[in-house]
């Protein structure tokens, strides 16, 4: 058997990784010219089933490795004014673990074939019934199953469930980082907390690493090579309805909206690296009506992408990688033939898809009350 995944983000990678694992041939096609042509680096808070997942689509050679880049997450979700002062509460605390996306990332690439500058522009089903994917600068690849992992824009999606396309809530967040140094200890009540004040919400997330990830992976696993990056505070603030950047840069933008605020708080965007902040927004994709059962499917945002207010969104993806996985092995082992493993996958993923998305876009108006959430 062999599967082409399209789109190295979390979900296909953790896909491919499980496949390699398990001996079934996968070859991951990415539309960025290069693997980090773009910055992926934010924490991300995994529950227990997203993080197992992830485990078992890895080698377990890489499970100490993994759990040494890893924190444990506990905050207790407080509401505080731009002063720091408490005036309510989000909720229950929220449990899990932390990870850097881009660590993740690195450790997800290690060992794969990643073909990039390969932007999908269709693909074909001949009578064989395998799938032919055609990318618009390298030749063709043929394979049993074409896995659309690439986002929420998919070009596979467009192909396969063109009714399938994204909601935008009209939500737009700034989002960067800063180094955790010490100046900002004062803060810990504030993350995983929501600052509120003057039309805006300010999110703060701390990651700490066990050991850095570099130093891990000389240690634990050196055919691994990890990002050298330390501590640092990833921060988010959601803007206004329809707020944008007005020119001005991303710091700019949210400096501009934090007058009178803490002078921690000013600080810490002070000090965040420009180059990984940058203004984003929040569009959801609902998973529609199933189509017609195929050697073509779709994981992660490319079917059910989540607002991030749910924390969600990698969670689901990573469930996704480790389902499809699942699935895929038993076809392998000629325990069930390869189009009835993807039904039942896509049935399995739609019903809690759906559910993940609904969930997150339920969380919402508790950061951003005008979200528009039809």
């Amino acid at each position: 058997m062999r599967v082409s995944v399209v789109g190295a983000g979390l979900g296909g990678l953790a896909l491919a990784q499980g496949l390699r694992g398990a001996g079934i041939e996968a070859d991951v096609f990415e539309r960025d010219p290069g693997i980090v042509a773009r910055f992926q680096g934010y924490r991300l808070v995994l529950n227990q089933t997203g993080f197992q997942a992830v485990r078992d689509c890895l080698p377990t050679r890489w499970h100490p490795l993994l759990g040494e880049i890893v924190m444990d997450a506990s905050a207790e979700q407080l509401i505080l004014d731009p002063r720091l002062n408490e005036i309510g509460r989000l909720g229950a605390g929220r449990t899990g673990i932390v990870v850097d996306r881009q660590v993740l990332r690195h450790l997800l690439l290690t060992g794969l074939t990643v073909h990039t500058d390969a932007a999908l522009t269709g693909y074909d089903v001949p009578a064989d019934g395998k799938v032919r994917a055609r990318f618009a600068r390298r030749d063709p690849a043929t394979a049993d199953l074409l896995v659309g992992a690439d986002g929420i824009t998919s070009a596979v999606r467009a192909v396969l469930s063109p009714q399938t396309t994204p909601t935008d809530t009209g939500v737009r967040f700034v989002i960067g980082r800063t180094p955790l140094t010490d100046e900002f200890a004062g803060l810990s009540k504030a993350y995983g907390s929501k600052i509120t004040g003057d039309g805006v919400s300010l999110l703060l997330g701390a990651m700490r690493f066990r050991t850095p990830p570099k130093q891990a992976a000389e240690q634990l696993a050196p055919e691994v090579t990890l990002p050298d990056i330390g501590d640092y505070v990833r921060w988010a603030m959601i803007l206004p309805q329809n707020g944008s950047l007005e020119d001005s840069t991303a710091q700019d933008a949210v400096l501009s909206r934090m007058e009178g605020w803490h002078p921690q708080l000013r600080a810490l965007i002070e000090q965040a690296d420009p180059d990984n902040s940058t203004l984003l927004s929040i569009r959801v994709v609902k998973p529609g009506e199933r189509w017609a059962s195929g050697p073509v499917t779709l994981l992660g945002d490319a079917i059910h992408a989540t607002s991030p207010t749910g924390g969600n969104g990698a969670n689901t993806a990573l469930r996704d990688a480790d389902l499809l996985r699942r699935c895929l092995i038993e076809a392998g082992e000629g325990r069930r033939d390869l189009l009835g493993a993807v039904d039942d996958y896509e049935r399995q993923m739609f019903e809690y898809g759906a559910e993940a998305v609904r969930s997150s876009l339920e969380k919402l108006p508790a950061y951003a009350p005008e979200a528009k959430l039809s």
